[in-house]
């Protein structure tokens, strides 16, 4: 890797770390600048605005980030219903890159960013689409197996699947961490109820 794309790397993560704490809006380019120790000729060397890098952090650090983690496990699952819980218990109990008081950072950037900027919108769609297709995809694949039952909609598998993440890291703001216990125990429930 260049120097230079070190440095693009560099001010995307510093840039997604303070987003995350702090929220994209209130997080400033002097904010990340000041973090990532760059001057602000190399910031805009290599985006044009905040909303340019807010984007190349969607596309470039969040997103190869989530597919690995969300989207590869589930693309050749011979097992769905074991290996969507798995996706989601390894979620939900990763300390290492999601503090539970700050949630989600694509769920972060969903709820602040979706209304208020087209671009992001479709970034973000991007995202949520391509896990829904994934989820979709094993859903379907489990009923050619014989392993879920043929009437089961995977859209609609897909979309509660979704629906019960975001809802959680926003109540484990609230509550703790304690809640994913919850949440886990009757996703499994629900999940059994596919086969």
């Amino acid at each position: 890797m260049s120097k230079a794309d070190q440095t693009r790397l560099t001010i995307l993560s510093k840039a997604l770390e303070l987003v995350y704490r702090n929220g994209y809006q209130s997080t400033s380019v002097d904010d990340i600048i000041a973090n990532t120790k760059v001057t602000k000729g190399a910031f805009y060397y290599h985006f044009s605005s905040k909303d340019d890098m807010g984007l190349a952090m969607i596309n470039d650090v969040m997103y190869p980030g989530m597919r690995e983690v969300m989207i590869k496990p589930l693309i050749q699952s011979a097992a769905p219903i074991t290996d969507l819980y798995k996706m989601m218990e390894t979620l939900l109990k990763d300390e290492q890159h999601f503090d539970v008081a700050f949630g989600c950072p694509a769920i972060n950037l969903i709820e602040e960013m979706s209304p208020l900027n087209a671009e992001f919108n479709k970034a973000l769609s991007k995202l949520s689409l391509e896990w829904q297709k994934a989820i979709q995809a094993s859903v379907e694949q489990g009923k050619v197996r014989g392993v879920v039952r043929a009437g089961v909609d995977s859209k609609q598998v897909a979309h509660f699947v979704i629906a019960g993440y975001g809802g959680i890291r926003n109540l484990g703001k609230v509550f703790g961490r304690a809640c994913y216990t919850t949440y886990l125990k009757e996703l499994k429930n629900y999940l059994q109820t596919l086969a």
